[in-house]
């Protein structure tokens, strides 16, 4: 008879593990929990979110969970190993959410958006964030989000108070436990780490160079001051060029970084990587490098995810808010406005202009020592240490 609770059964075609569905199945696995997350984006806060899904896991080790998001942000988590199901905010999405009941869920965005998607289906206990429903106003919806919360209204506490990394805001707002300091969880798969390796070996060959340099040149459109200009990277290529001489530069973006890319690297002996491949390529190019030298945003992020050596620079943003896991340094502008939030600016002089060139050179000094003389570049830590540490999933 087959075992209609097994997390791997469809009830519409044969399990993919077992040809037989019955109880002598050594993959059957019964969850004892069903989780949803909410967290629709942008796309390096879900990146970063991935830091939750071990103290999930700690607190309610036989889950099944499934995460809604906005896409593209889903192709970053398909094949997760501790998630059963990815879902869009699609409406042809939701509406499979509407066939589905949750004894928990957490809802991370504080939109309205997210807290509309969560009311869609039945959940027996929402932590994070809800609505007030007469007016709209996002709220706590337990007291333990209440710092979070009001970080979102005091810039004073937000930029000048709190200095705690949202990983840690995050994990004590939806009561998961005392805070460990999970890393991201954000692994390649088998494919993905054959293709690293190999990416990794010809840009290393390309001319005959030791370690990767990656620059993540672009960000969103949101808050777009927190790339440096075109004349910034030439001139920082240039001291690379110059110090670290068995160093091999790649540039790294998305879509929109394309025709930036080819301003930042003409006539200079740089590689460009793929700009139009997909996150999941994206990611690829950056697992393959030693370190990264980025803002605020979803390379960055991404990079702290694949355990990459990180120089990351913070103009608009607060620093406290991001955790390198000690891999790494944060280079923070010498703008007095800094940090803001602000989406716009009129300031002749931007606090991406008053990033220290020779602040950056210190700190990739330190982490290519440590890239080289640490765990083997080609090794991709992340995948390793991930794939054994949850033996549900």
């Amino acid at each position: 008879m087959a075992i209609k609770d097994c997390r791997h059964f469809n009830g519409y075609k044969p399990c993919a593990k077992n040809e037989h569905c019955d109880s002598s199945c050594s993959q059957m696995d019964i969850p004892q929990i069903s989780i949803l997350i909410v967290h629709l984006g942008a796309l390096g806060a879900v990146v970063r979110s991935t830091s939750l899904l071990k103290a999930i896991k700690r607190k309610y080790p036989s889950s099944m969970i499934t995460w809604v998001t906005d896409a593209p942000a889903h192709h970053l988590l398909k094949n997760h190993p501790a998630i059963d199901r990815v879902l869009t905010s699609k409406e042809e999405d939701l509406l499979q959410l509407g066939a589905l009941e949750f004894e928990v869920g957490f809802v991370i965005d504080k939109s309205l958006k997210a807290i509309g998607i969560a009311k869609r289906t039945v959940i027996d206990q929402v932590y994070g964030f809800t609505a007030n429903p007469r007016t709209g106003a996002i709220v706590p919806a337990t007291p333990a989000a209440q710092e979070l919360w009001e970080l979102g209204l005091d810039n004073h506490k937000k930029f000048f108070v709190n200095q705690k990394a949202e990983t840690q805001l995050m994990v004590e707002a939806l009561e998961l436990g005392e805070f460990q300091r999970d890393d991201y969880w954000l692994p390649l798969s088998a494919t993905e780490e054959g293709e690293m390796a190999l990416r990794r070996q010809q840009w290393l060959n390309a001319r005959g160079k030791s370690i990767l340099i990656g620059l993540n040149t672009g960000c969103s459109n949101v808050i777009a001051y927190k790339k440096l200009t075109v004349k910034y990277h030439r001139e920082l290529i240039e001291r690379i060029l110059q110090d670290f001489p068995t160093a091999e530069i790649v540039l790294l973006g998305g879509p929109e970084d394309t025709e930036r890319n080819q301003q930042i690297g003409h006539g200079l002996p740089v590689i460009s990587s793929a700009t139009e491949s997909g996150l999941r390529d994206g990611l690829v190019s950056v697992a393959a490098c030693d370190v990264v030298i980025t803002g605020d945003s979803l390379g960055m992020h991404m990079a702290i995810a694949q355990k990459r050596q990180v120089i990351a620079w913070f103009g608009p943003t607060c620093a406290q808010e991001i955790d390198l896991y000690d891999r790494g340094t944060k280079i923070l502008t010498k703008s007095p406005c800094s940090p803001c939030w602000k989406r716009t600016c009129e300031k002749n002089i931007m606090c991406y202009d008053q990033v220290s060139l020779e602040e950056i050179i210190h700190g990739l000094e330190s982490s290519c020592a440590n890239s080289l003389f640490g765990r083997p570049p080609s090794l991709n830590p992340a995948s390793q240490e991930d794939s054994g540490s949850m033996a549900t999933t």
